[in-house]
């Protein structure tokens, strides 16, 4: 008992370490990421004038709105050993919900909250693919991405469904001060989980479990039911990043987000947190999002053709993926 216990204790020391060395590195990747963006900026405006421009970055912010929600998502569940590859899926599926429950006559007040809890279910879903079947959560949440697609051309019978309700088209078009809503709702959530994760007991269980989830359990955290909450937590966001979505195209689209979740992937590994797990920050979230949106829409900007933007993107995931890998070696030694 006194053996298990003194390892235990070891344990949660060498984690503490590890912390304070992956806070000082994630530090100064966010100066590097900062720097990157400068460069970004600087090099598209060069080649476009209008780039660097107060219309233009508010685009830009306007762009971040619905990849930045299901990044939210990805950063919680990344940073505790986990990933949600039907965040996008879910997203799409809520626009269309939302749309036709407003075309029936129901309260757009109603219509949100279903999507919202639609959101919370298929978190639950997945999280008892993971934590009773066992299933991988990679091809758990990629399972049931498909599902969600699936249901989204289901109930839609492949047709964007119109929107005409004021009242809930305002949810995603009014600006205040200039400011789209969708970029307030952007700038709020990130500020809310970002102060959840770094600092509240919840958050630091998070960390925990990613980095060590024998050790997590040892000291009492239950990785289960974290993890639960964390698929719902990823559910809620996508289902509110698509309804609102789909208020600002005044339309629900059953494609309308597919394949954001390599964005939203991208931005959070891209800001430092790491895929092994334990390892990461909202903060460094918010600017790898800002330069992928950045590059994305300079390259639009200079007439790049959407099919190499894909391959654009591709090859940010795999720079991000190869940074993770530099961190995490060099956190290692």
């Amino acid at each position: 008992m006194m053996d298990s216990t003194y390892k235990f204790i070891i344990q949660v020391k060498a984690m503490g370490k590890k912390r304070k060395s992956a806070l000082n590195l994630l530090k100064l990747n966010n100066v590097t990421l900062i720097i990157v963006l400068i460069v970004v900026v600087a090099i598209f405006s060069v080649l476009n004038h209008n780039y660097f421009s107060r219309s233009n970055a508010m685009n830009i912010l306007y762009a971040s709105s619905v990849v930045g929600l299901l990044a939210i998502g990805q950063t919680y569940l990344i940073i505790g050993g986990y990933i949600d590859l039907s965040c996008a899926s879910i997203a799409s599926l809520s626009g269309v919900l939302a749309a036709i429950c407003i075309g029936k006559g129901i309260p757009w007040l109603s219509a949100l909250l279903i999507t919202l809890i639609l959101g919370a279910a298929i978190g639950i879903f997945n999280s008892i693919l993971t934590n009773i079947f066992s299933l991988q959560p990679f091809i758990a949440t990629l399972a049931t991405a498909s599902m969600c697609e699936g249901f989204g051309y289901i109930i839609c019978g492949g047709r964007s469904v119109p929107i005409s309700n004021q009242s809930f088209i305002a949810i995603g078009a009014t600006k205040i001060f200039g400011i789209p809503l969708p970029v307030i709702y952007l700038v709020i959530l990130f500020i809310i989980f970002g102060f959840i994760l770094e600092k509240t007991v919840f958050g630091r269980s998070v960390y925990i479990i990613g980095g060590n989830p024998t050790a997590g359990y040892l000291s009492g955290i239950n990785p289960k039911k974290v993890s639960t909450i964390l698929y719902v937590i990823s559910g809620i966001v996508s289902a509110f990043a698509g309804t609102t979505l789909a208020a600002r195209m005044h339309t629900g689209a059953a494609s309308a987000v597919l394949g954001s979740e390599f964005n939203a992937i991208t931005a959070a590994v891209l800001g430092g947190v790491s895929f092994t797990g334990g390892s990461g920050s909202i903060g460094g979230c918010f600017i790898g999002l800002i330069i992928i949106q950045s590059f994305s829409n300079g390259l639009t900007m200079i007439n790049v053709s959407s099919f190499w933007q894909k391959v654009a993107q591709g090859m940010l995931l795999i720079g991000a993926l190869l940074l993770d890998d530099f961190r995490r070696k060099k956190l290692t030694k």
